[in-house]
């Protein structure tokens, strides 16, 4: 479980966020939406704690996030950036592999890991051996999933994770993260500014704009009821660019 209480966060003058409750249950998925600067980013990264709040509180994983346990539950959550996030010094493997070996997790274990993980997000064994310019884009947004599951943590945050993909490898990749997310049972915070892929993946959705909380609720309760203005335009400015084809006569 995820349990945002009153968090709030100041960049000098800029409010980032304003205080904002969020909760997202055990192997449920929630959703940020939003567009550019509304604070998405900053709301996972205080659920990390990457971000320190002005003010509030953070449970992660069912424990509170303090000074004192803060890396200790940083391990119990998997961080998926855009792009993977990848070390261009490191081979796939030595970037899954990473926190593995600060750990110091016995070579078998670890090799056994990694195929298990390499086969379940669909990557070829000789991917392993690639550094992150040899990989393709679908390639190194696999492995940096590969990397954030690797210590089989509850939580999952992930940060935009497919918004520098092309149409059809986004789409593959959609698929492949929900079927993981449901296998494994996982709690999943995923932050983007896509309607359609919030709809793809999410239980619930939370839309944010310059750092308030405007909607909370599913999918269709945001498209149908908006509780707000900029709701009912954030939602026609993403509808299909052609109507749906009419079957025949």
């Amino acid at each position: 479980m995820i349990a945002l209480t009153g968090v709030s966060k100041r960049f000098g003058a800029t409010v980032a966020l304003e205080p904002c409750d969020l909760t997202v249950a055990a192997g449920t998925t929630r959703v940020i939406l939003g567009p550019s600067g509304c604070g998405k980013s900053t709301l996972l990264k205080i659920a990390l704690g990457l971000v320190t709040p002005d003010g509030g509180t953070v449970e992660l994983a069912g424990e509170r996030l303090t000074p004192e346990r803060l890396l200790a539950l940083r391990r119990r959550a998997g961080y998926v950036v855009q792009g993977g996030g990848l070390f261009p010094h490191l081979t796939a493997a030595g970037n899954a592999a990473l926190m593995a070996r600060f750990l110091r997790w016995e070579p078998l274990r670890l090799s056994a890991r990694l195929a298990e993980l390499f086969d379940l997000a669909r990557l070829s064994p000789d991917v392993l051996d690639r550094y992150p310019a040899q990989l393709s884009g679908g390639q190194a947004q696999r492995v940096g999933l590969v990397r954030a599951l690797l210590l089989d943590p509850p939580v999952l945050l992930l940060d935009e994770p497919l918004g520098a993909l092309d149409p059809v490898t986004r789409h593959e990749l959609q698929e492949d993260l929900r079927a993981v997310f449901r296998r494994l049972g996982k709690t999943v915070l995923l932050v983007t500014h896509d309607l359609g892929e919030a709809a793809f993946f999410a239980d619930r959705v939370t839309l944010l704009r310059a750092g308030r909380v405007l909607q909370e609720g599913t999918i269709e309760e945001l498209v149908r009821r908006p509780a707000d203005p900029f709701v009912a335009r954030f939602v026609a400015a993403q509808r299909p660019p052609l109507p749906p084809a009419e079957g025949p006569a």
